[in-house]
């Protein structure tokens, strides 16, 4: 299989002129990090939107002692600290590396310019953010709607391989249930 690149996913939403490819590629960074890695702190402020290109990640908050995984994110998609890149305050989050990664990035002043010369972009930036705003509206009524078992078929038809990549512990916290919970309706498949 192909590695998904951040500009064939762009052009797959939406066709971008030669011009701003050539825009995009002057400014994106790509950069390996290895499993562990922190790529933002909970209190920093989001500079860069990255494109997964090979690896799996995840966001998570804490609270007292223990983490609480608010998304995955694995090959092809994009990853954010949505509120904290956009309103440019600091991050309630944190995204950490769960296995080696390849990212693509292009940090927040490079993606308003890309926006100002380029207007046909507004449509491919927009596209993005209606489809990561439907994803979390989905998760959010999952959480009010499905059964904890529901919620964790879901998660493996999305990241068929989720349980060689992230802990039962960040899986469980996912879902909003305990790692026993999740325990038993692993015991029961």
């Amino acid at each position: 299989m192909e590695t998904a690149t951040l500009l064939t996913t762009l052009n797959s939403i939406s066709i971008l002129s030669e011009d701003l490819q050539d825009k995009i590629k002057e400014f994106l960074i790509e950069e390996a990090f290895p499993r562990k890695s922190i790529i933002l702190k909970a209190g920093q402020v989001s500079q860069r939107i990255y494109f997964v290109k090979k690896g799996f990640i995840r966001a998570y908050y804490n609270k007292g002692n223990s983490q609480f995984s608010t998304w995955f994110m694995g090959d092809g998609e994009f990853i954010i600290s949505v509120y904290s890149f956009f309103s440019r305050r600091p991050s309630f989050e944190n995204i950490e590396v769960l296995e080696d990664c390849v990212l693509q990035s292009i940090n927040w002043d490079q993606l308003q310019t890309l926006y100002k010369q380029f207007p046909e972009f507004n449509l491919t930036g927009r596209i993005i953010t209606e489809q990561y705003y439907i994803r979390s509206e989905e998760r959010a009524i999952s959480l009010q709607t499905f059964t904890a078992k529901q919620r964790y078929e879901n998660l493996l038809a999305a990241y068929p391989g989720i349980l060689q990549k992230a802990s039962l512990g960040q899986i469980a916290s996912f879902l909003s249930i305990k790692q026993e919970t999740l325990s038993r309706i692993r015991g029961r498949k």
